[in-house]
């Protein structure tokens, strides 16, 4: 049974800001070998009508600790579960996995609203994914 995430209303409704996420101690298990891989998340979004709370995305992303996924499959699942429950504008999941038998894996996968048009400081933050 996975964390029930929750949200809060977003303060600044009219107005186009992100929000990032950092979870630099994700883990889950390989569906193959059940060895753990450990990952950093980073979650950029900009809110519509809520924002997710922090506390129960922890409890969330760590319910993952025991599951076996493929990297693919968990990145996919999770923006997944973000969308259906906050309806971002836009929202972005990076997961950067750590080395397992010598290959460094990067997940990315990305939601926009249909008909949404960013304003150009959201775009800029793309730079400060690599850093």
């Amino acid at each position: 049974m996975n964390p029930i995430l929750e949200t809060f209303p977003n303060p600044r409704t009219g107005r186009n800001y992100t929000i990032r996420v950092r979870a630099p101690e994700f883990t889950c298990l390989c569906p193959k070998t059940g060895q753990p891989d450990f990952a950093e998340l980073v979650i950029d979004y900009v809110p519509d009508a809520v924002c997710v709370e922090l506390k129960s995305l922890k409890l969330y992303l760590n319910s993952f600790r025991d599951r076996g996924a493929f990297h693919e499959a968990v990145t996919n699942e999770i923006l997944d579960e973000l969308v259906s429950l906050t309806r971002p504008r836009y929202m972005h999941l990076s997961a950067r996995f750590n080395v397992r038998g010598g290959l460094y894996t990067t997940v990315t996968a990305e939601h926009r609203s249909p008909g949404w048009d960013p304003d150009s400081p959201v775009e800029e933050n793309r730079a400060e994914r690599t850093a």
